[in-house]
This record gives structure tokens, sequence and C-alpha cells, in this order.
């Protein structure tokens, strides 16, 4: 009897100590994760865990509707949030769209855009730029041409003599790197 007395006096005073006001204080994330931890499973997800004691019904259901409680608030904040984002964002778009300095620089914008178009349209297809073209295009043949033949030379060049360089007439020494390129492979055929 006397060992009773001692275990009811015991739970009184754990009982005591709890602050009311302190569970009130809680976030919904420290209720969620006291609730789990009452009902013997920690806060993250994890597989199901033997628990030495069984667990009363009726604890079990007040965590579980704590827990879906926290849940609730929690989801709902989370759509005030959004709702209010919707808004505010709306309200950024309209100032600008409501703005009548920059609706009227964006329109002057937009026909100087196009007048400069226009006459770079005119240009390109005056005589003077259709004769740069061809002469230019000319010009990069006749690189290539030259481009592929010094390459040769200089590959037989290091072939013979080992080295990545070479003397001008005027006496100075011009380097050159030597480059392998791997062509596309060839369809096989059956």
């Amino acid at each position: 009897m006397a060992d009773d007395q001692v275990l009811d006096q015991t739970d009184e005073v754990e009982e005591t100590d709890e602050d009311p006001e302190e569970e009130e204080l809680q976030s919904g994330d420290d209720l969620a994760a006291d609730a789990l931890e009452e009902a013997g499973q920690t806060a993250a997800p994890s597989a199901p865990k033997a628990s030495s004691k069984a667990m009363d019904p009726s604890k079990l259901g007040e965590t579980l509707q704590a827990l879906q409680n926290v849940i609730e608030r929690n989801a709902d904040e989370l759509d005030r949030i959004k709702e209010e984002m919707g808004v505010q964002r709306e309200a950024l778009k309209n100032v600008f769209e409501n703005d009548s300095q920059l609706s009227e620089a964006t329109t002057e914008a937009a026909t100087v855009t196009a007048k400069v178009k226009e006459r770079k349209s005119q240009i390109q297809n005056s005589p003077e730029i259709l004769q740069y073209k061809t002469k230019i295009g000319e010009l990069s043949e006749q690189k290539k041409e030259v481009e592929e033949a010094l390459n040769n030379h200089l590959l037989n060049l290091f072939q013979i003599t080992g080295t990545k360089t070479f003397d001008t007439l005027s006496g100075k020494q011009r380097e050159f790197t030597v480059k392998a390129s791997l062509k596309g492979r060839k369809p096989e055929r059956e």
C-alpha cells in the first residue's frame, strides 16, 4: 500500500512539473515530434518499430488527433501564404502594366527596333553589301585551300625534322602545332 501511494505521488509530481503555458508555446513541429515520440516512433518516417510496451488505444487516438490537427494547421497556413503570394505577384505585375511612362517607352522602343530592322534589311540588299559578301566568300574559300596545303607541308616538316618550328626568310622562327582529328565513322557494309 505504501508503494502504491509513492507511485501515485510521483505521478502527481510529474504532472504538476509541466507548465501548461509551455505546451501552448511549442511550435507545430514540436507538438508533432512529441506526439510521434509518445506513439513510440521518431519524427522521421521509418519502418514501424516494435514497442516494448503496448500503447493505450485512447492515448494513440489522442496522439493521432493532435498530429492531424498540426498537419491541418500547417496545410491551412501554407494555403494562406500561397494565396497571399499570388495577390502580391498580381499587384507587382499591375504596377508594371499600369505605368504610363513604361508603356510609352516600350512603344517607342518597339518603333525604333522596327526602324532598325527595316534599315538593316535595306542595307543587306544593297549592291555594295552584296559585293562585300561575294568577296568574303571567295577569300574564305582561298583561305581554306591555303590552310589545308600548309597543314600538309607542316606535317611533312614535323615528320622529317621532329621539331615544331621553322625558319622564315627574315631570320625569325615560327612555331606550329600538330593536330590529329578523327573523321566520322564509315557505315559498315554487310
